[in-house]
């Protein structure tokens, strides 16, 4: 009887113990993912990838972006220091680029993710649904007064940068000429497929050399400047916590009686499932709108289906119903799909081997110098336009980015993914004026 009721208190009291230790695992999450069913998951995908049993497409790619983005990022918002100026952002970036330099991740797993960003063509899907919603969920007098105003410090920005990068640049040595064409154009040119690439052919053709040669060149001053652009994007974001009257958390303009931004917006409603479909269906109509209008017009495609969502949104001539699905896809996107995209970005976008090859300090100062004239000048002449000088600063802080991928990682960096509407013509419109005076600039001087 005794060895009886001693086994029965054991039982009882032990069965409590395991309760907690199982209810304190279970609180222990990876995201918003309970820690024992993420590492079941992403034992599950590993186990896939390593057996080559992972799809080669959209379901294999997403899996493998789903389970590092929703790693990293987690880490990146609980790392000290790193938290503050962009974790995130950063982490999602490289640690996936360092996997691929040090051959990593086995070809199916690259396989997977190669489709999904590329031959799927999941980031500019992701731009198109940011765009879309922001500006149609948006309130619709801010929206007129950011894009009006965004051109002043953009263009001063732009001024200031290459100002500040040439004469940093003669300092270390390596020439105004070779400073401007090579560190400070590759960085405001808009990107690698915007601006890096058609720069290098139109080197190519005016100097004789081969395209590939200045791509490697310039590639590694636009990976650099962008990762100083999300570092200044996390100080600019703590600057705003900790002095709020600053910043208007994603709201550009300041205008009277507050920004009045929830005001004709879709923030407070209800989900509709149903609604967020169409809102789907919005998205890519401006992404077709603006490729087929480029047919035509010769205008960057991206800046077009920004032009046509502002449109539909000044002229109000969009159902408010069909606002509210738009938006609410937005939210969906930027709030579960960020992270998983940089990491996508990361694997296949940011070439860590070709930026070791010709990186020192002082072509980091120098990278740094560019970027952090632009942040700076659109910190202020914003404040000088009554303009959230926070927001100015980050939105002007996106010219210097690697395109649709740079605005990502900046606005996620700061959490201020509302502004992508004025980083993509920021980005845009500023990155295709650098490509077309660049070369310009080029016949005349040659280098």
């Amino acid at each position: 009887m005794n060895t009886a009721r001693k086994l029965e208190t054991f039982t009882q009291d032990s069965q409590p113990k395991n309760k907690g230790f199982w209810k304190r695992i279970n609180n222990i999450k990876v995201g918003v993912i309970p820690l024992p069913l993420y590492v079941l998951l992403a034992l599950i995908v590993y186990g896939a990838a390593v057996y080559n049993e992972l799809p080669p497409d959209m379901i294999g790619g997403f899996a493998i972006i789903m389970v590092m983005g929703m790693l990293l990022g987690d880490l990146g918002l609980k790392i000290p220091i790193l938290k503050d100026i962009g974790g995130p952002a950063i982490l999602s970036l490289l640690v996936p680029s360092v996997l691929v330099f040090y051959n990593v991740l086995n070809p199916a797993s690259m396989e997977a993710v190669t489709t999904l960003m590329k031959t799927s063509n999941f980031l500019y899907l992701y731009i198109s649904c940011l765009v879309a919603g922001s500006i149609l969920g948006m309130n619709r007098k801010v929206l007129i007064q950011g894009f009006t105003r965004m051109f002043v410090p953009l263009v001063l920005g732009t001024l200031a940068a290459v100002a500040a990068g040439v004469a940093v640049g003669t300092l270390f040595g390596y020439g105004a000429k070779h400073t401007f064409f090579y560190i400070v154009v590759p960085i405001i040119g808009g990107g690698i497929g915007e601006g890096i690439l058609p720069l290098s052919l139109a080197y190519s053709q005016i100097l004789g050399s081969s395209a590939e040669s200045f791509v490697s060149q310039m590639i590694p001053a636009a990976v650099i400047g962008n990762i100083v652009a999300i570092v200044c994007a996390g100080l600019m974001k703590r600057l705003g916590e900790k002095k709020p009257e600053l910043t208007g958390n994603g709201v550009l303009v300041k205008t009277k009686g507050g920004d009045r931004i929830s005001e004709e917006t879709n923030i407070n409603k209800p989900v509709d499932f149903s609604l967020m479909g169409a809102g789907l269906l919005i998205a890519c109509s401006f992404f077709i709108f603006g490729g087929l209008a480029h047919k035509f017009l010769g205008i960057p495609g991206p800046v077009l289906m920004i032009v046509a969502a502002t449109l539909v949104k000044c002229l109000q001539v969009m159902p408010a119903k069909m606002e509210q699905g738009a938006y609410h896809m937005y939210k969906f996107i930027s709030t579960s799909l960020t992270w998983p995209l940089m990491v996508g970005l990361g694997i296949l976008y940011i070439p860590l081997e070709d930026v070791v090859k010709i990186v020192t300090p002082g072509y980091v100062v120098v990278c740094a110098a560019v970027v952090i004239a632009m942040v700076a000048t659109g910190y202020f002449v914003g404040k000088m336009m009554k303009m959230h000088p926070v927001d100015a600063a980050i939105v002007t802080g996106c010219h210097s980015g690697l395109g649709g991928t740079g605005d990502v990682a900046i606005l996620s960096a700061s959490n201020r993914m509302s502004l992508m509407p004025f980083a993509q013509v920021a980005t845009r419109l500023g990155g295709a004026s650098t490509v077309i005076l660049a070369t310009l600039l080029m016949k005349l001087l040659g280098v």
